[in-house]
């Protein structure tokens, strides 16, 4: 698989690069936003690994380009990096509910093992998102008292969907069977007037999108 890497930090850039390598992939390695835009029009990859802000302005280049590939070539899949949590930029990806999409905060890279797992997600279609987004969303949604209605327990749940884990994953992380999980999730779409799904990346979006609204 092919792998477009867009950072302007050199040392990031090749250590991604070596990293993507090492584990199979094509790479090629760009360190500007109208490079990477030219890349992902002429010829789509199988996942993008974006940073935000990119040359020349600093500000959301690399955001701008992602959207702008993924008008063009619809379903694109983009892996996003920040240096912080900006919220808009979740809900910037999640506007056309097509999937294959990742938003990671940078720290996230230097785990090898969860970079590359999120690399893999996103180029099969799921979605990936930073707990630490997940949080900021679940924060302000109990401010305004949206999800004051789950369990302690569901809450948790409801993180770990959000981050794109399957059931198995799920059960795994929390210490509870399968079945258990199955139940929780019911309860949290009851709660939450969200449509039942089976397919998880559906179900991700669906609990993305509510936590954005």
């Amino acid at each position: 698989m092919r792998v477009v890497i867009a950072e302007d930090l050199f040392l990031l850039r090749d250590g991604l690069a070596r990293l993507l390598r090492e584990h199979g992939f094509a790479v090629d390695a760009v360190d500007n936003g109208p490079e990477l835009l030219d890349l992902l029009l002429d010829d789509p990859p199988g996942v993008a690994v974006v940073d935000v802000r990119l040359p020349p302005s600093f500000t959301d280049e690399g955001l701008r380009a992602a959207l702008a590939a993924r008008r063009r070539h619809p379903g694109l899949p983009i892996l996003l990096l920040s240096q912080y949590v900006e919220q808009l930029y979740a809900r910037e990806l999640l506007d056309d509910g097509a999937g294959a999409i990742g938003y990671l905060l940078k720290d996230r890279v230097f785990d090898a093992d969860q970079f590359l797992d999120a690399v893999r997600r996103v180029a099969g279609g799921g979605t990936v998102l930073d707990p630490e987004v997940i949080t900021r969303l679940l924060r302000r949604n109990d401010a305004r008292g949206t999800v004051s209605a789950l369990t302690e327990r569901e809450r948790d749940v409801l993180q770990l969907m959000a981050e794109g884990r399957s059931n198995s994953a799920i059960a795994a992380a929390l210490h509870v069977s399968d079945s258990a999980v199955t139940k929780h999730i019911a309860s949290i779409f009851g709660k939450l007037d969200l449509a039942p799904s089976t397919d998880d990346n559906r179900r991700v979006l669906a609990v993305l999108a509510y936590l954005n609204q």
